[in-house]
């Protein structure tokens, strides 16, 4: 396949973005050593951009390089913000497909929480596919109603019913999307009934708001509207429904199987106008962006200020590894305690639960998302510290 090819709508009308020569191959598998985790492997991440569809992609992703198990460690769930936000998803899937007594099959779905809301909600029955899922990490009451199979979905398991078909952040790693997504569709076949819901990060987060932390290897495709639309469409599907969620961060898609297979939409011309606005200004904002931090952090360390980041995921380890003045940074906060105790591929930060900083007393608190800012002053609030909070 031509590294010019977009995977989506398959033109090779694209154009480069930028190019981060060394970037950890996994954002979200840890390491129980600092000299281990200085050690990860890395892979490159060079982005191009679809000036047709409306799609961003690594045109140097190689998928052999990853392998996600069970030590692949994920899961928001932790947080009760992001708590919240799923229950609210569940709940706007049951009640609008009315999902009750019925069967739920969840594509990629980690350690099991969403599942396990769906199957409480609506008292249904669930099955998961998830090579990294866990046994007893879910502590609610639907874990029985769910079972999960550690390998990843395909067709060899068409025969299990399903009324709702839920996929949520897998898309994104997967390299070739359509051949995926025509494979579910033909594990439906002639089930015209059953619904299908797919969450991804939305790359207007990216490159129109800056949200550059969320740039990793593992995600080598970043959806638009237009794209997933397209996709969805090329594919075999009705849309019934496509909006942002989560602050702009996130893309939810409704759909179900149509019987007018293939029939794609090009995306309209305010769309990719917009697209090609945000694309065309995005290397340069993206260097400025990564020049501010650098004088940020540089000036921190510099002032001898102890600072801390919070948020051991994707946006912490992508910020702590594109930034040379990173070092400055002693220690990574976050409250998945999965998380705690192991070391940031890479670059080696130690990270460590909230309660670590009531002996740490940082100065600054370096938030990477603020989605959760509201959830981290009231932690921060009870440990009785009061550092300078910048959200990045």
């Amino acid at each position: 396949m031509d590294p010019r090819q977009c995977p989506v709508c398959g033109t090779l009308n694209t154009t480069d973005l930028i190019d981060i020569v060394e970037m950890p191959i996994y954002c979200n598998r840890l390491w129980d050593s600092r000299d281990k985790a200085l050690a990860a492997p890395k892979g490159r991440i060079r982005l191009r951009a679809c000036k047709k569809c409306g799609h961003v992609f690594n045109s140097a992703f190689d998928p052999s390089l990853l392998d996600y198990d069970q030590q692949y460690e994920n899961s928001l769930h932790f947080s009760s913000r992001f708590q919240r936000y799923a229950k609210q998803l569940a709940q706007r899937l049951v009640q609008d497909y009315d999902l009750h007594d019925k069967d739920v099959i969840d594509i990629g779905c980690g350690k099991g929480d969403f599942l396990a809301l769906l199957c409480e909600l609506g008292q249904n029955r669930g099955l998961g596919f998830d090579p990294s899922y866990e046994n007893n990490r879910v502590n609610h009451n639907a874990a029985s109603r769910f079972t999960v199979i550690n390998d990843y979905f395909s067709e060899r398991y068409h025969h299990y019913p399903a009324d709702l078909i839920c996929c949520r952040h897998v898309l994104e790693h997967i390299q070739h999307p359509q051949a995926f997504l025509q494979s579910v569709r033909r594990t439906i076949g002639k089930r015209l009934g059953c619904i299908v819901f797919f969450e991804v990060p939305d790359v207007f987060y990216t490159v129109k708001d800056m949200g550059i932390w969320d740039l990793i290897y593992e995600h080598c495709g970043y959806f638009s509207m237009m794209s997933l639309f397209h996709l969805f469409r090329a594919c075999g599907f009705d849309v019934l429904d496509l909006q942002s969620s989560f602050q702009g961060q996130f893309l939810c898609i409704d759909a179900k199987p149509d019987v007018a297979a293939g029939i794609a939409a090009d995306p309209g011309d305010e769309e990719m106008m917009d697209f090609h606005e945000y694309t065309c200004a995005f290397t340069n904002k993206y260097q400025e962006k990564i020049n501010y931090w650098e004088t940020e952090l540089g000036f921190l360390g510099q002032n001898s200020r102890k600072t801390v980041i919070w948020g051991g995921g994707s946006k912490g380890v992508t910020f702590l590894n594109v930034l040379k003045n990173s070092k400055y940074v002693e220690y990574v906060v976050d409250i998945n305690p999965h998380k705690q105790g192991r070391f940031v591929p890479g670059t080696g930060q130690k990270i460590v639960p909230p309660e670590f900083l009531a002996d740490f007393q940082p100065e600054a608190i370096l938030i990477m998302n603020a989605n959760y800012l509201e959830e981290i002053k009231n932690r921060t609030e009870q440990l009785n510290i009061t550092p300078t909070f910048m959200a990045v």
